[in-house]
């Protein structure tokens, strides 16, 4: 088997890195590691009515990063009146959610949303993630993925003749 060896100097057999559709389709985390996969996933989530959970979700991640005791504070506030409050707009479906009194707010720590984030990372994962995985969104991405793994054959061969005359 030859081994083609790509610019960077480590050599693979023709295949680059594992095809980002296969890394969404390996688990919830890498889908929302990946900013294209959130924004794949929050388009399909769209359609379900169920975008604020991922939004809840990235919103608790960015939270749980802050340093700054009153930048904290005001996305707690943000998170709560956008999330969890009864008047909220685009109001998350957790259990627990009424326990969450205005008053932590005015003293937030960064795992404050922690239960109800991993509530809803729950709720997306046995629910939508698996959804989304069989939606025409995400077959139809794969497909490009492939498309675009597979050239035409003429381009391959330049492809290939290139490869070797520049090692």
């Amino acid at each position: 088997m030859e081994h083609i060896h790509s610019g960077d100097g480590s050599s693979s057999s023709s295949h680059q890195s594992p095809k980002s559709t296969d890394k969404w389709a390996a688990s919830l985390e890498n889908l929302l590691e990946d900013p294209e996969g959130v924004k794949r996933f929050r388009e399909f989530l769209k359609k379900e009515f169920s975008e604020e959970n991922v939004l809840f979700w990235l919103a608790c991640e960015d939270f749980k990063k802050t340093q700054d005791k009153k930048q904290m504070q005001e996305k707690a506030k943000e998170i709560y009146m956008t999330f969890l409050s009864s008047k909220a707009s685009s109001q998350v479906n957790v259990e627990g959610q009424s326990r969450l009194n205005e008053k932590i707010l005015e003293e937030p720590h960064p795992l404050m949303f922690q239960k109800l984030q991993d509530q809803i990372f729950n709720l997306m994962k046995y629910d939508s993630y698996s959804r989304f995985l069989k939606s025409d969104l995400f077959l139809k991405h794969k497909r490009t993925e492939e498309e675009e793994e597979d050239p035409p054959d003429a381009q391959t061969a330049a492809k290939r003749a290139s490869r070797i005359y520049n090692t």
